[in-house]
């Protein structure tokens, strides 16, 4: 069966073309542009005007965009084609790959290239780019700058024509070149009984802290990142986005097992959105009483962010930082080193692989889609430990346990 492009109008015979449906608004932040950093301020230029770092890729243009195209488009044609390729990247890439343009239009200036040097690039303008930042950034850093350069050639409609091979090895001397600095610190693992104690300090009357613990526990037991039970500032909150109180559901097998659904509309992966799951646990510290407990004391309405608290005359979103925040002011006081947001996700990840889950079901709950995963057994001696007795304590289930070996 073949898809039509035209519908028919109700009553009548008369097609109608299914073109230029109306696409949803882009919510408006009222969120302002923070100042340029000292050093990666750009020369003034009517290209690339003053933005969030997010909306670069759109609003900074090549001096010739679309060039060569066989057809005349209309100024809302074009328009249309920046809004359509630039939901293909997450705001979280969006944001990334904007810093990177910086950075790379600042190299620019640097050089005093000009504008139509800079896009489309050539294959030594971009190993040169990259060569001047090594020593200064990580490689995982440049590799997401050129690649937002890249996809900043892709929204605008101008070839983007490299020797993957010298820009490869380019990227890898940059790597092996990055200073110790540009290395983040091992994020230490959360763990239940860290949590149990944070949650000591967390008044379960008190709307912030019922919040900043509904959402820590069900974070850690459902393997979502932070920043998917958060949002990143008060009025960022957008509901086709962000998680809501009416995206959480029960669900139950054959067996009468019951999981709560968490739907995300949006994640990192994925603009279609993602589920996650967990189910009532033992102990101080179950997911499903805490988000119960903040329902009862918080009660926000289905329509508002899952973990949004009474404040002032409305309700407030859980942001990422004050719930950091929240966190990092009790271990201070307890004399524990600052914790990290991933480090929720981590913990979580942990403690299902030290019950002896097999790691395919780990690697399938916490969405994990590249071999980063295995270096969290690789990394932690305890997750290796049943292995490494003279009997395996889980040798029943070592095959469905481990990763298979690579063969190189």
């Amino acid at each position: 069966m073949t898809s039509s492009i035209s519908t028919t109008v109700a009553g009548t015979s008369k097609p109608r073309p299914r073109f230029n449906a109306q696409l949803p608004a882009t919510p408006s932040s009222k969120v302002k542009p923070r100042p340029y950093q000292p050093g990666l301020i750009p020369s003034p230029s009517i290209l690339r005007p003053h933005c969030l770092s997010r909306d670069r890729l759109r609003l900074w243009r090549p001096s010739s965009s679309r060039s060569g195209e066989p057809i005349t488009l209309a100024d809302t044609d074009l328009d249309r084609i920046l809004e359509v390729i630039n939901v293909s990247w997450a705001q979280g890439t969006r944001e990334t790959y904007g810093a990177g343009l910086l950075v790379y239009h600042v190299f620019c200036d640097s050089r005093n290239i000009p504008d139509d040097v800079r896009c489309p690039a050539s294959p030594l303008l971009i190993v040169t780019f990259i060569s001047s930042c090594a020593g200064s950034y990580s490689g995982s850093a440049l590799a997401n700058y050129v690649f937002g350069v890249r996809a900043w050639h892709i929204l605008h409609g101008l070839p983007w024509v490299m020797d993957d091979a010298q820009v490869k090895a380019a990227l890898t001397g940059a790597t092996n070149l990055a200073p110790p600095t540009s290395k983040r610190p091992k994020r230490e693992p959360f763990t239940v009984s860290l949590i149990e104690t944070i949650c000591t300090k967390l008044d379960p009357k008190d709307h912030l802290d019922t919040s900043v613990r509904a959402c820590l526990v069900n974070a850690f037991y459902t393997l979502a990142r932070i920043g998917e039970f958060t949002v990143p500032s008060i009025d960022s909150f957008d509901p086709t986005t962000h998680i809501k109180r009416s995206d959480v559901c029960k669900a139950q097998d054959r067996h009468g097992h019951l999981v709560t659904v968490f739907r995300i509309p949006r994640t990192k992966c994925s603009n279609a959105g993602e589920d996650v799951y967990c189910a009532a646990q033992p102990g101080l510290v179950d997911p499903l009483a805490e988000l119960n407990n903040h329902f009862q004391i918080n009660n926000p309405p289905p329509n508002a962010h899952l973990f949004s608290y009474p404040h002032l005359n409305g309700f407030r979103p859980l942001t990422k930082r004050i719930f950091m925040n929240r966190l990092n002011a009790i271990t201070s006081s307890l004399n524990l080193d600052s914790l990290k947001g991933h480090g929720v996700r981590i913990g979580g990840t942990l403690e299902y692989l030290l019950r002896g889950i097999p790691f395919d079901v780990v690697k399938s709950m916490g969405r994990w889609g590249s071999d980063a995963f295995v270096l969290y057994l690789r990394k932690h001696a305890v997750i290796m430990a049943p292995y490494l007795q003279c009997g395996p304590v889980l040798e029943a289930f070592t095959r469905y346990t481990m990763p298979p070996v690579r063969h190189h």
